[in-house]
């Protein structure tokens, strides 16, 4: 019964197939500017909570270059964005309170652990985990296809074997191309399904069923949104990964509105029968 909540429905006796609206390039800038104005509202508790990723970025970077692995300083920057869906729970976890007019201040962001959806929104958080690992065994495998074994000499001398060498214009083509098909991956499963399990139980499949079909019913509107995402991490990760600290939070505060113009909310609870009303006087 624990692995049929996990994949399946948790409530309820059936899948549940969320509606999905149609939305426009309109709306997901308007999703980006609630995202900010939540951000807004209390900015120095969002930093607070999400200056963990800048810095855990910062230690991936150092640990890479310590441990004789320069080439994979690229990889782990920009792979990092792939546990971005699940990192932001807490962020969803806000914006969904102040949606309610409810008590959003930062500490909240940690309730989601008392969501009953958690074990889907896990199994959920290890594929990004599996497909992070994947896109570094990938990216490490190409590098020794072009480089061989050995790790660079020096960093500088590595930026300038990549941007002034056929092979390492490789690198930079087929590299990114393969993280595009990455990012498309996570982009198709995940665009809604942690925010749609927040909001309902429903099931590890039938979140990722309903981000595929989300991304398919508008590919434009969502792969804008993947843009968009993609260029505020790299801009964030300029400044020594600071301004992560800021471009984290309002993405993911964003996904939450971008969620609820995506899909239909749930529909009303039928009432209950009169006859069983009557029978439940009866027999109470």
């Amino acid at each position: 019964m624990a692995n049929f909540h996990v994949y399946a429905a948790g409530t309820g006796s059936k899948l549940e197939h969320p509606a999905i609206r149609r939305i426009g390039v309109a709306d997901v800038f308007d999703a980006l500017r609630r995202g900010f104005d939540d951000f807004w509202e209390k900015p120095s508790h969002y930093v607070f909570l999400c200056l963990i990723y800048p810095v855990a970025g910062i230690v991936l970077i150092t640990w890479s270059s310590g441990g004789n692995a320069l080439q994979l300083v690229y990889p782990l920057m920009t792979g990092f964005a792939l546990l971005g869906p699940f990192a932001a729970l807490g962020l969803y976890e806000i914006s969904r309170r102040r949606e309610q007019q409810l008590d959003a201040s930062w500490r909240h962001a940690f309730d989601v652990r008392k969501s009953p959806a958690m074990p889907a929104i896990a199994a959920l958080g290890v594929m990004l985990v599996v497909l992070f690992i994947a896109w570094l065994v990938t990216a490490r495998a190409l590098y020794g296809y072009l480089y061989g074994d050995a790790a660079p000499a020096s960093f500088f001398g590595f930026i300038a074997d990549v941007l002034t060498t056929q092979r390492g214009w490789t690198l930079i083509i087929l590299g990114n191309l393969i993280g595009f098909l990455f990012a498309l991956v996570v982009l198709s499963t995940t665009v809604v399904a942690f925010p749609l399990l927040l909001d309902r139980d429903i099931g590890a499949y039938a979140a990722v069923e309903t981000s595929a079909r989300a991304v398919m019913t508008n590919p434009v509107p969502l792969l804008l949104w993947g843009l968009i995402v993609a260029v505020a991490l790299g801009l964030g990760s300029l400044p020594l990964l600071v301004g992560l600290a800021v471009v984290l939070p309002v993405l993911g505060h964003s996904t939450w509105h971008l969620y609820r113009k995506l899909i239909e909310p749930a529909p009303a609870p039928a009432p209950a029968p009169a006859s069983a009303k009557t029978k439940t006087r009866k027999g109470s």
